[in-house]
């Protein structure tokens, strides 16, 4: 989900959206950067294309969590 999505589902309009995400949504978030900070350690991409696999690829790491809680 883009952040647009997010704060239209939440029903913000020019309010900082990570104030007003949950406790559990913070530490998803924070895991999904933290996850994508190591794999761009560990895979070094080069490059638009490659940088976006590495983000999904943490995106994904953190969705799989969320999943895994709720």
């Amino acid at each position: 989900m883009s952040t647009r999505q997010y704060k239209n589902l939440k029903g913000l309009k020019k309010e900082n959206l990570r104030d007003n995400m949950s406790t559990l949504e913070l530490a998803l978030n924070m895991l999904a950067e933290a996850t994508t900070t190591e794999l761009t350690k560990v895979q070094n991409p080069q490059g638009l294309k490659e940088n976006q696999k590495v983000a999904n690829e943490g995106g994904s790491v953190a969705g799989s969590a969320r999943k895994e809680i709720l």
